[in-house]
């Protein structure tokens, strides 16, 4: 079957009520769909990864933040709640891979949803670059062995930069091959990991809770914040959560993998986003009252690290924080998965340079191999950034929450003004029969809050603050390094686009852009 709709515009499938066959889009099943509900959930689970996020970034919080910003994390989920909401209904009407591209591209048009998932691609391989970089905080805190270059640990000084980087790109070396393996085995890893991040998770808690010196009001003081007081503590605090609380959408993005994915995606987008708000919320907590200290300096250097060794002695502390390498390892798998089914999803309708390649499934293990390779060896590359300047290590890290933020409001967005119109509803019935999950009358305004969070967030995170980005001085391009970024990332889409239209080559297709043939066995 081919599609032969001239226009920029995405029509809706036929009928939402039937069964999750691809064929509805336009595309044929090539990726295998063998993922249960557990494996959906590990894969938005394993993307957010607390343990990963948390032990990162909880330094930087507390450096501009004091014991308040812990009052940033409940706001950002909320807010993120609100946004996940949208996503499900989305997740429920259009289970395909790629998903915020697809969205984006269906509510709007295609010219839309293209820049939306250049955008949150490109978002994605920082992420993994960011990711894989969270090895630095934990690896020399278990064993000083792992401190391959210099003597000083700390991830923003010079020799800390340079180690994170080798470091990084030996995880991504392992999480590329298993990207090009079998979904099973990606599958497998990534669930074993889940679990035991989830069991290390509640493990830190509860020991950290049990040894607390102080109680939850110190969260309720600013400490070492910035001058601008409460609400710059906030804002700049904000970081930590906003980071952390990303990547919710892959259960999304693994759609065409799984089992009953229009009943399944959308609870497991929720329920990942909500497990882990909790648990990050109570080991943020449990670290800020077993600190030894909150004045010595080293929370805000050191963070959680510091905490568990500090407080539960050498032996358990480095144990829980082995259990912190695997979830770093498996979100690291889990973020570059997310990307190269963007990748994918993209190149199956030509939008992409090299789409033919980009968009090959090998038939025996049911996976895009040579996504796999492009998102490692980019990412790989970014983490070279770490050798020039220390300060690239914030860069990398902010810059990518920016760009999935800013994504992830180029759905909601299309996606309100469709409700205003009238003209998107959820109704129809998922693979049980049972009635598509739905905001109902909620619809409207859930989906205003969530593209007023969105936009809200991204303009605080890529606001050009000085004291956050730009510390040393006399580095303006580090200072605006997330704002350059993005510029150059939407200016070179659309030379992309110019180029192609150029040459005659316009966008494809709405759907696949060759005749549907039977799936390979």
């Amino acid at each position: 079957m081919t599609t032969t709709a001239p226009s920029d515009i995405r029509p809706d499938p036929p009928d939402p009520s039937v069964d999750g066959s691809l064929t509805e889009f336009g595309y044929r099943q090539e990726l295998h769909r063998n993922l249960g509900r557990y494996a959906s959930f590990a894969a938005g689970f394993s993307f957010i990864s607390v343990l990963t996020t948390v032990f990162q970034f909880f330094a930087f919080g507390y450096a501009f933040g004091g014991p308040v910003f812990f009052w940033a994390w409940p706001a950002v989920l909320i807010g993120q709640l609100l946004v996940a909401a949208c996503f499900a209904e989305l997740a429920a009407r259009y289970p395909i891979s790629g998903a915020i591209y697809q969205w984006s591209s269906r509510l709007s048009n295609l010219t839309f949803g293209w820049f939306a998932g250049w955008i949150m691609v490109i978002g994605q391989v920082v992420v993994v670059a960011a990711a894989a970089l969270a090895l630095q905080v934990v690896l020399p805190a278990i064993w000083s062995g792992f401190q391959l270059v210099g003597d000083d640990p700390a991830p923003t000084s010079a020799s800390g930069a340079a180690n994170a980087a080798i470091l990084g790109v030996l995880l991504l070396t392992l999480t590329t091959l298993v990207n090009v393996l079998d979904n099973r085995v990606m599958s497998l890893i990534n669930r074993v990991g889940v679990t035991a991040e989830i069991i290390g998770a509640v493990l830190i808690i509860v020991l950290l809770f049990t040894h607390s010196e102080r109680t939850p009001g110190i969260t309720f003081h600013t400490g070492t914040a910035l001058e601008s007081g409460l609400t710059g503590a906030l804002l700049v605090g904000s970081f930590t959560a906003a980071y952390v609380m990303i990547g919710f959408d892959s259960a999304g993005e693994m759609s065409e993998e799984t089992h009953h994915p229009r009943r399944t995606a959308p609870r497991t987008i929720l329920t990942a986003l909500a497990s882990a708000g909790l648990l990050g919320g109570l080991i943020i907590l449990a670290g800020l009252l077993a600190a030894p200290s909150l004045t010595d300096g080293r929370l805000g250097v050191e963070g959680l690290s510091y905490v568990l060794t500090s407080s539960l002695g050498d032996g358990v502390g480095r144990a829980l924080l082995v259990d912190v390498v695997v979830a770093i390892a498996v979100a690291t798998l889990a973020i570059q998965t997310s990307a190269c089914r963007m990748l994918f999803s993209m190149a199956r309708d030509g939008q992409l340079p090299f789409s033919a390649r980009l968009a090959k499934v090998n038939p025996r293990t049911g996976m895009p191999s040579a996504p796999a390779l492009v998102v490692g060896v980019l990412a790989a590359a970014l983490l070279l950034l770490n050798f020039a300047s220390p300060e690239a290590f914030l860069a990398i890290g902010t810059t990518c929450i920016v760009m999935l933020y800013l994504a992830y409001a180029m759905v909601t967005g299309p996606l309100l003004v469709q409700r205003l119109k009238g003209t998107f509803t959820a109704d129809g019935t998922d693979e049980t029969g049972k009635p598509l999950f739905s905001l109902g009358r909620w619809g409207i305004p859930v989906n205003a809050l969530a593209l007023l969070y969105g936009l809200f967030m991204t303009i605080n995170l890529a606001w050009p603050r000085a004291a956050v980005y730009d510390p040393a001085g006399g580095h303006w391009y580090f200072q605006w390094f997330t704002v350059l970024f993005l510029v150059v990332a939407v200016g070179g889409g659309v030379v992309y686009r110019a180029v192609r239209a150029r040459r005659g080559r316009s966008a494809p297709k709405p759907h696949s852009p060759e005749p549907l043939r039977e799936p390979t066995p």
